[in-house]
């Protein structure tokens, strides 16, 4: 439906365009004493504004697909320019282009006194283009000077916040991606007040819970559900901003993708615990908080020769391996621990290994060692 009225429209530019190279061709065949041309007559008029629109209306109706085609990519192409600029660049871009055109206004009131056919109009059009450019240019280019006089007129206007002694920060938006809904733990971290807002939960994120809580999976179905109560929990009981977004980039079908493209449109954070995101976020740049690194962060730190108090509840991988774990899930690998599956005894840290995945200890019985000793 939207290409028809987009069709409909061109064809109807087309249309008028037609119109007006036919008004104009009409207009040159009136003149007298530039060129030798036989007088129009009112029916040859109306024939040839005739032609001139259907020929115009097939030329922009045949040609819309093909318009309509590099419009998009053009269009794309323009957004993805622009995301890359920052957007004091851009408004300091867009002020400097208004008084370029403001200035081209008032000069092209002279310019369109000429009294020689057409000269005033294509002056008046390249003197826009120029004085458009010019402001633009000078205005980017001039973007140091024109921070250090805001930072001086700053400086000399009275403040709130100096006169209190408070310094106001900005606080990045933090956008949550759909593993970290599902994980639960963001809600209990945002209570403690260790995460500012706002927080944004994008229009794709919630659809793709919404499918993850439709599956025919009785397990998908649950983590889905348990997403959507996480969030709701969030929104409800927390006294934090919640904003939900319909941005989105139709162009890219990934939703991590899309995450990160909003975080850089936004100048947000992403909030997650999948690891291989938080890799492609270095890679573009985007800054990234992972629940697990943080829950890893809050472990007790444990030495290597520090005593403690386990029970060995599994066998391990390797033989006489025994296996324990701490309250915070933390694993404990105890040397010759396996003929001890169910007894709560004392072992001796000997190592302490850090992977991607979280912490891993290494001890031996303390009886063990007080025999060797």
């Amino acid at each position: 439906m939207f290409n028809k009225i987009i069709r409909g429209a061109l064809t109807l530019a087309g249309a008028s365009a037609g119109l007006a190279i036919s008004m104009l061709l009409i207009r040159l065949g009136d003149l007298q004493g530039f060129v030798e041309l036989p007088q129009v007559t009112p029916l040859m008029g109306v024939l040839i504004n005739g032609i001139g629109i259907i020929a115009g209306a097939i030329l922009f109706f045949v040609l819309t697909p093909w318009l309509m085609e590099k419009g998009l990519r053009s269009a794309n192409w323009v957004e993805g320019e622009l995301q890359k600029i920052p957007t004091q660049d851009i408004m300091i871009g867009a002020i400097g282009l208004i008084i370029g055109l403001i200035i081209a206004y008032l000069i092209s009131q002279l310019l369109m006194g000429i009294q020689i056919f057409f000269l005033g109009t294509i002056l008046s059009v390249l003197l826009y283009i120029f004085l458009g450019y010019l402001g633009v240019s000078i205005a980017t280019k001039k973007r140091e000077d024109q921070d250090l006089f805001w930072a001086l007129f700053k400086r000399n206007a009275p403040s709130k916040d100096r006169q209190s002694g408070k310094k106001e920060e900005k606080i990045k938006p933090k956008i949550l991606d759909t593993s970290v809904i599902i994980d639960g733990r963001i809600a209990d971290i945002t209570q403690t007040g260790f995460v500012e807002g706002p927080i944004i939960i994008p229009e794709f994120v919630l659809e793709e819970l919404r499918h993850i809580a439709d599956s025919s999976d009785s397990l998908k179905r649950n983590r889905g559900r348990r997403g959507l109560d996480i969030l709701n929990r969030i929104q409800k009981e927390l006294q934090v901003e919640v904003r939900i977004t319909d941005k989105d980039f139709e162009d890219v079908a990934e939703v991590d993708i899309k995450l990160l493209k909003l975080a850089q449109f936004m100048g947000g954070t992403v909030v997650t615990n999948d690891y291989n995101l938080n890799k492609v976020a270095e890679l573009h740049g985007v800054s990234v908080l992972n629940i697990n690194e943080l829950a890893n962060a809050v472990k007790p730190v444990v030495m290597p020769g520090e005593e403690m108090i386990v029970q060995v509840i599994k066998e391990g991988k390797e033989s006489g391996q025994g296996v324990a774990y701490l309250d915070d899930g933390t694993m404990i690998v105890v040397e010759g621990g396996r003929k001890h599956i169910g007894e709560t005894m004392g072992v001796l840290v000997t190592s302490v290994l850090q992977t991607a995945a979280g912490r891993m200890i290494f001890a031996k019985p303390k009886s063990l060692i007080d025999k060797t000793a």
